[in-house]
């Protein structure tokens, strides 16, 4: 079992966390927005260390006004190889995933980038164990959890 599939989610007020949990969510949201060139500017206009951010980045998500998570972003990066994006198509609708967005980049050096926004309402596994799911996919080179609410 990996470590991503034992983990448990919290909803926590902001308030009674350190600062640099919120400043973190800020420094996403800048990059996710375009209002920063780069994780550089974003820790930058967030007031943050690199190394806070990438520390606490794959950990922290800012919360919208539902407790009940029904959607996930997810960024893949992918060997520009023909079908493996069907392949992890395939994994999404047979764990019930509903994809509302989808959208890819062109391959630079052999490399693709895919983001996939999910509603997650009728899956019956965990957002973690689909995601690892797609990780042990050969041709897939690493995949991040960007956002959820």
């Amino acid at each position: 079992m990996s470590i991503m599939e034992t983990k448990k989610l919290l909803l926590v007020d902001s308030e009674v966390l350190p600062e640099v949990f919120s400043k973190v969510v800020m420094a996403k949201q800048l990059l996710i927005s375009g209002k920063a060139k780069g994780v550089s500017d974003a820790v930058k206009k967030a007031n943050i260390s690199r190394s806070s951010y990438y520390k606490y980045k794959d950990y922290v998500f800012n919360a919208s006004g539902s407790v009940n998570g029904n959607k996930a972003t997810i960024e893949f990066s992918l060997e520009h190889i023909s079908g493996i994006l069907s392949e992890i198509l395939d994994i999404l609708a047979k764990e019930k995933a509903n994809i509302l967005t989808i959208n890819q980049t062109i391959p630079i050096n052999n490399v693709a980038t895919i983001t996939i926004t999910l509603d997650m309402s009728q899956m019956d596994i965990t957002i973690y164990k689909l995601v690892n799911k797609i990780k042990d996919k050969s041709r897939v080179l690493e995949v991040k959890l960007l956002a959820m609410e």
